[in-house]
């Protein structure tokens, strides 16, 4: 089955003529210039077209699901995937993993899991005299944590210095981690039995968030088929490595980004702060998350030039989880996401100017 990695519709962002509305610079062969850890957007392309059809082996028709993944690889940032038990979670995290080359961990989170028992312990060894240093399974590229929200909230916020610092710093000593490094956590809805809700610090820490859903018959129909006599992952071998998602990410942050987009970010971001239903906006970090995340989305799309229909295609995932809503805005039964679509609505979009 081929992926396919979906461009941001053309709209507002882009004028009639064609030419791009915020030029970084001339644009030369799809590359970005300038430094030499970057590699040609092609490539880029190419290495993520790769990616997303190894993960839709697994993931059977989710190909926007998939697409938000690479992104927020791209954009060196961290994934939770939220839904219902059954529905591919876990074999989303697992199956991104295993498509790159590098070292994975996965930790199932259980009530009585410890923090020591993420990040790791110093044990005392008799024959040296001293405490050796053992590390946890968050040393690794790619850790899995698997229904993050069934530990509790002690041992959750053992995540938060990983994910927003790449570094854990145990009895004194700190202790960095290696690039790159993303956190792909799976979490079920807080209605659900057992569960804990996340603290807002750690959402705020998670570049997007992702829900699933049921799949179509078609799609059920196709996974039945292929999938009831083995597990696809038995058979998913690496079409990457860390090295070149490293080379990757270099080349997303040569994307340009033009003042007058920045300025469309900053807007949307602080719009949030100031809806009636919001008891919580999104906060300084949300708007650097959807920077990178549309700069994600540009390098996928193959410009090196970022415009407002990025932003637009990214927002609901990176923003919506960050929200917290007024009880009147639960009663009235309005989600986080319907309040970011109102959001880009009423915030005016600017207008490209010619090249």
């Amino acid at each position: 089955m081929t992926s396919r990695i979906q461009s941001a519709a053309p709209g507002s962002g882009e004028q009639a003529s064609g030419r791009p509305p915020y030029p970084a610079e001339p644009a030369g062969n799809g590359r970005v210039h300038g430094h030499p850890g970057r590699v040609p957007l092609d490539e880029l392309h190419e290495t993520a077209r790769r990616i997303a059809a190894n993960v839709e082996r697994v993931l059977v028709g989710k190909p926007d699901v998939i697409r938000i993944a690479l992104v927020t690889l791209l954009a060196e940032g961290h994934l939770l995937v939220e839904d219902v038990p059954g529905v591919g979670k876990t074999s989303l995290a697992k199956a991104l993993a295993r498509s790159i080359d590098c070292t994975v961990s996965r930790i199932q989170f259980t009530p009585d899991l410890l923090p020591s028992d993420v990040t790791g312990v110093s044990i005392y060894n008799r024959q040296s005299g001293e405490f050796e240093f053992r590390p946890g399974p968050v040393f690794a590229n790619i850790v899995v944590g698997d229904e993050i929200n069934r530990a509790s909230p002690k041992t959750q916020s053992a995540l938060l210095e990983c994910m927003e610092e790449h570094q854990v710093t145990v009895d004194t000593s700190t202790y960095h981690l290696d690039e790159p490094f993303m956190v792909i956590a799976t979490q079920n809805p807080i209605e659900m039995e057992g569960t804990y809700a996340l603290p807002e610090a750690q959402r705020d820490r998670f570049t997007a968030r992702v829900s699933i859903g049921y799949p179509d018959q078609q799609a059920e129909l196709a996974m039945v088929d292929e999938h009831a006599g083995h597990n696809p992952l038995d058979d998913l071998q690496p079409v990457s490595d860390g090295e070149t998602v490293h080379r990757l990410i270099e080349t997303v942050r040569g994307v340009h980004i033009a003042p007058e987009v920045r300025r469309y970010a900053v807007d949307v971001v602080a719009a949030t702060r100031q809806v009636p239903e919001i008891r919580l906006g999104a906060s300084p970090r949300a708007t650097l998350h959807l920077v990178r995340a549309a700069r994600a989305q540009a390098a996928l799309s193959g410009r090196d030039y970022v415009v407002p229909d990025d932003l637009h295609t990214v927002a609901v995932p990176v923003l919506a989880h960050r929200l917290v809503l007024t009880t009147e805005a639960h009663a009235a039964r309005r989600s986080a996401t319907d309040v970011v679509r109102a959001v880009l609505h009423r915030v005016p979009v600017p207008q490209g100017t010619r090249p």
